[in-house]
């Protein structure tokens, strides 16, 4: 509840960084009385457009899924509804810990949600609002086995890479885990975990997002996890580190490291 406001970093290397302070807050959200969290940024159309939870809500509260937007990735962004974009529980999922995702015909799908279950919605062209499925449904679930919260998709060689974390945020056993499928919808069979508690390292490592170099194509993870001796299971720092696929195109598991990747070229 105390987190109400939110900074941007920039790397160009991944070792030198650029912070940018309160990017948004909740004075700028009306809607939104407690935290905010869980960003996902991406770009369309020359402008950033930034999605985010807010309020932990529960059913019959105002919360859930807002959007803003900027010229800059840095902000300073304006919501762009003045209201959520999903508010409701639906399949019993929270709408928090949203991912937008652009698939290869341009079709933007934003995979959310925790207490356990995951859907995955069509967005409009302007963000604005929900494109309901062929079947007319606005809403497909798509939780797989052991999902908590935090979904992810990557799209690599033609592969849908499904992500999500599982476990208790707040212990050891927080975790990531993946599938693969033909299809941004699933079915999402789970394969394994690909990061979890190192206990010469960290602990309680999850809620994850990926990111490529444009100019290497190397692939990195960036995560938070608990730092050693931490009492508090809120106590977590973001992390980086090189994320690794077999000859298969398996995801092979994370070494985690305090030093991080090596410089690289953004």
């Amino acid at each position: 509840r105390e987190q109400t406001s939110m900074d941007c970093f920039s790397t160009t290397d991944l070792k030198h960084w650029t912070k940018y302070e309160n990017i948004i807050d909740t004075s700028e959200v009306k809607w939104a009385w407690g935290a905010m969290w869980a960003p996902s940024v991406l770009r369309k159309d020359g402008k950033y457009y930034l999605f985010f939870g807010a309020n932990d809500v529960h059913e019959g509260e105002t919360g859930g899924i807002g959007v803003a937007v900027s010229d800059r990735p840095e902000g300073p962004f304006k919501d762009l509804l003045g209201r959520p974009l999903i508010n409701e529980i639906v399949n019993g999922a929270q709408p928090i810990d949203q991912y937008v995702f652009t698939d290869k015909d341009g079709s933007c799908y934003m995979y959310y949600g925790g207490w356990g279950h995951c859907n995955v919605v069509r967005l409009s062209d302007d963000f604005t609002s929900l494109v309901p499925f062929p079947d007319g449904k606005l809403y497909r679930e798509v939780t797989p086995e052991n999902y908590t919260e935090g979904p992810f998709m990557l799209l690599k060689d033609g592969k849908y890479y499904f992500m999500w974390s599982e476990g208790d945020w707040t212990k050891d056993n927080y975790r990531v885990a993946y599938a693969i499928s033909e299809s941004p919808f699933g079915p999402f069979r789970r394969i394994g975990t690909i990061l979890e508690s190192d206990p010469a390292v960290g602990t309680g490592a999850g809620h994850h997002s990926v990111v490529q170099s444009s100019k290497t194509g190397e692939y990195y993870i960036v995560y938070h996890r608990h730092p050693l001796g931490a009492a508090d299971g809120n106590d977590r720092v973001t992390c980086i580190e090189e994320l690794h696929f077999d000859s298969m195109g398996k995801i092979l598991p994370v070494k985690m490291t305090f030093s991080g990747p090596a410089p690289a070229t953004f």
